[in-house]
């Protein structure tokens, strides 16, 4: 058992957990939904709105990391992230086998309330994965909080895509299935691996390069699952053909363990070797000399210039300010100006880019683009999504400790680029839907990579499942906004006929116009943010190369 006590091995039992939670699969069963219960399409929006509120909502997965891993008052077994993940895997198996027990007749048909009370209870568990997951990750490598988020993001991002090949493999055409199976699998995934995720507080120095071989795993996933898409779209593969890429992916999802153990027997030897050189006796005292050698590498770093024009800084009193803000709960967190120019800077970002993917398909069959491609483009926003997720991560961790790159630049980054990736939809050109949904889906991707690293960098690691839980809310909020009071309204204004359909550039050409103007609102707040923690961030580094 004690093979399995460290950080790596909790790291590998998180991936696994985060590559089964499912994300963005809500198209492969809305239809029987719809189909049993009698729904509407404008019934089905409302009850994918509470899909999209329970996956966002996460304050009380916070609350509850913050209460069993920080509090004095739970002891013994009852401390720790297991029991996150033990409210998540209850809440998603009841929310996930109600909803199929009422498509396949077994319970009798509940009224929209109940069923949208189920939907927000099986969405709400996927919060407190990640929590429990994310935190216990950047708590185990601090200095790499980027690179560790992304990983956790990107693996999440390419599960949708992992469970939807396991469906085609074995129950294709059978969508009340796929519902079941999202009750089962996740669940009992979380409820083996959970007890492995654990918070260890050590930093050895090849962190670094088996977090990148992790990134690099998830990146080979994901560009594996992109081509398998494209293969399953352009041939009928038989079903071996099926099965024998599905033992790949496995293959390529337990590789992550390999990584784990050769990382643990590269801790165990450099903690035999520094073991040997502190028993030698015929050594220096080792301990003066790594103190003498702390002394002067303190004494040089002692004053820095810092780039915002400022003169020389202290860097016992760059240590104090970076410890202030350390403890930071949600309710002090709220009453800065950086927690707020963060909030909207996401709503106009996330909300933006959520929206397009909510309506992608209407945008793809409004200019004409057949049911194929519009497929392509929904499976294939997922691979980018990843990509900017695990990207960004690993770039931010690089750009920071390099250069001294504030995190909340790249936030300014992925919004300018998001309003090009709005602009170049609106143009409705040929093609132009695809170049612009890869712009966004990395943007995006990126967005929800950089949200949870910045909230444990500006406000703190003890209190961040709950503070970026709530920043979270800004996607709901924002894709309310634009979906619904932006692209509804003047779809509808638009769309002529019995069916309310339209078909041209003009249906959704403001839409996009308007969002482009909000996602340079949110860089402008983004750009602000930069400003205000350019110099915090270059402290940070100071502190990271004092270290």
């Amino acid at each position: 058992m004690e093979m399995l006590s460290n950080k790596w091995v909790a790291t590998v039992a998180s991936m696994w957990i985060q590559c089964s939670s499912g994300v963005y699969t809500f198209s492969v069963y809305s239809s029987v939904l719809k189909s049993s219960q009698g729904y509407d399409q404008s019934t089905l929006e409302t009850v994918a709105v509470f899909r999209d509120i329970g996956s966002s909502a996460g304050v009380l997965s916070g609350l509850l990391y913050t209460a069993v891993t920080h509090n004095s008052n739970y002891s013994g077994y009852f401390r720790g992230p297991w029991l996150v993940h033990l409210a998540g895997a209850i809440q998603g198996f009841f929310g996930y086998f109600l909803m199929w027990a009422t498509v396949v007749g077994l319970i009798e048909r509940p009224r929209l309330p109940v069923m949208c009370l189920f939907m927000l209870l099986s969405s709400h568990s996927i919060t407190f994965f990640n929590t429990a997951n994310i935190v216990s990750g950047v708590q185990n490598f601090p200095q790499f909080s980027g690179t560790i988020v992304g990983i956790m993001k990107g693996c999440s991002g390419i599960s949708g895509a992992i469970l939807i090949q396991l469906y085609d493999t074995f129950y294709k055409g059978e969508p009340s299935t796929f519902l079941l199976m999202l009750a089962i699998l996740p669940t009992f995934i979380q409820l083996v691996l959970m007890l492995l995720v654990k918070i260890y507080k050590t930093n050895t120095g090849d962190d670094k390069k088996h977090l990148n071989s992790f990134s690099a795993v998830v990146l080979i996933i994901a560009g594996y699952l992109m081509i398998i898409i494209i293969l399953e779209n352009i041939f009928s593969l038989p079903l071996w053909a099926h099965i024998f890429t599905f033992i790949l992916l496995l293959l390529l999802l337990a590789s992550p363990l390999g990584i784990a153990i050769q990382a643990q027997k590269d801790d165990s030897k450099r903690f035999l070797g520094t073991f040997s050189f502190e028993s030698n006796p015929s050594m220096e005292n080792p301990k003066s000399m790594g103190s003498s050698s702390e002394t002067l590498l303190a004494k040089d770093l002692a004053y820095h210039e810092l780039p915002s024009g400022e003169d020389q800084v202290n860097a016992a009193l760059d240590e104090k300010i970076l410890f202030d803000e350390e403890g930071m709960n949600l309710l002090q967190a709220m009453c800065t100006v950086n927690f707020w120019l963060f909030f909207i800077a996401m709503v106009c970002g996330m909300g933006s880019t959520q929206a397009v993917i909510n309506n992608l398909s209407q945008i793809g069959q409004s200019l004409n683009y057949t049911s194929v491609e519009v497929n392509n483009l929904v499976s294939l926003w997922n691979i980018w999504n990843c990509l900017g997720r695990v990207g960004v991560g690993y770039l931010s961790d690089y750009l920071l400790h390099t250069r001294g790159w504030a995190r909340p630049l790249f936030i300014a980054i992925t919004l300018a680029t998001t309003m090009i990736g709005h602009l170049v939809i609106a143009s409705g050109f040929p093609g132009m839907l695809y170049v612009g949904s890869i712009l966004m889906g990395i943007c995006d991707g990126s967005q929800w990579s950089l949200m949870p690293t910045i909230t444990s960098d500006i406000f703190g690691v003890r209190h961040m499942g709950t503070i970026f839980n709530t920043i979270a809310i800004a996607c709901p909020i924002g894709s309310y906004i634009f979906s619904v009071r932006v692209i509804g309204y003047i779809y509808d204004m638009e769309a002529g006929g019995e069916d309310h359909s339209c078909f041209s550039t003009r249906c959704f050409m403001l839409s996009f116009f308007i969002m482009a103007s909000l996602a340079f609102l949110g860089f402008l707040f983004a750009i602000a943010l930069f400003q205000r923690t350019k110099r915090f961030y270059m402290l940070r580094r100071l502190k990271h190369s004092l270290k």
